[in-house]
């Protein structure tokens, strides 16, 4: 264990996140960079004198499950949480949860591909990366809170603007089942993640056709090569779907592009260029 090492990246870790980060009220009187010492050790789930002494270099053999809370409450990518466990002389294991960090070369993959759609998902069906198009085709997931943009809660347990489940797309109550599915598969890989386990339970609580699909215990899945967005501003948009899985991160890029010379193209074309603005003309 590298003490001093140790207590130098955590408080370099700590003081680069700032309360809004992880929604607590900045407050008056903040003279520290980032977060307190007594937030992290509330966020991690340790008393705050134990992180204290950590950060001073003088505390004792942190567990994996210590490190796994400062982890999760630091927002450490996986590089990094190798690196914690590593100083902490404890060889690091497999992820505690499905990734959220999207190498750089896909986000750049993503804007190289300007008439397609494109969004890359986790191992959870939350969509974590996407394009312009992506946004105007779907919807602004920079607007909406992070829960929001997790494709499962949304197509089991809204909202559903206008009615349109899942934004009107054709293969709604497929994607439900398949989605439950593989849910089921990502939770066997991940059984201590708590945020996937309250995934699940916030799902069986509110969702009675999450429930039976759940209840089926069935994992195999199955690709949709098609399928039509209803658009409130363009009408229909179909296209080809097409999945790129990243096997080293768990998670996966979906593109969306239509048929070269067809409406559903035009339709995207017209996207691109009214971007995430509405048509609407009713005042």
């Amino acid at each position: 264990m590298d003490r001093r090492e140790l207590a130098d990246f955590l408080r370099s870790r700590r003081e680069r996140i700032t309360p809004a980060d992880v929604g607590l009220p900045t407050g008056p009187r903040r003279r520290t960079p980032g977060l307190r010492r007594e937030e992290a050790a509330q966020l991690a789930f340790i008393s705050t004198e134990y992180y204290t002494r950590l950060e001073q270099a003088r505390g004792p053999h942190p567990s994996r499950e210590v490190l796994v809370g400062i982890a999760r409450a630091l927002r450490l990518t996986d590089a990094e949480r190798d690196h914690l466990h590593h100083l902490a002389g404890v060889p690091p294991g497999p992820p505690p949860g499905p990734s959220r960090e999207v190498r750089q070369s896909i986000l750049d993959l993503l804007h190289r591909l300007p008439q397609a759609a494109a969004i890359v998902v986790s191992a959870m069906h939350e969509v974590i990366a996407w394009n312009d198009l992506a946004a105007a085709l779907m919807e602004d997931f920079s607007a909406v809170p992070r829960r929001d943009r997790n494709l499962v809660r949304r197509v089991f347990l809204g909202p559903h603007p206008e009615g349109r489940r899942l934004y009107g797309v054709s293969d709604a109550d497929e994607f439900a089942r398949r989605a439950a599915q593989d849910l089921r598969a990502t939770a066997a890989r991940y059984p201590d993640d708590p945020e996937l386990t309250q995934l699940v339970a916030e799902l069986l609580a509110g969702s009675e056709e999450f429930t039976g699909l759940w209840d089926s215990h069935d994992v195999a899945t199955a690709p949709t090569f098609r399928k039509t967005f209803q658009h409130p501003s363009v009408g229909p948009v179909t296209v080809n779907c097409d999945v790129l899985d990243l096997s080293d991160r768990d998670q996966r890029v979906v593109i969306y592009t239509a048929t070269p010379g067809s409406p559903s193209e035009g339709a995207l074309r017209l996207l691109s260029v009214i971007g995430t603005q509405r048509m609407d003309t009713t005042p």
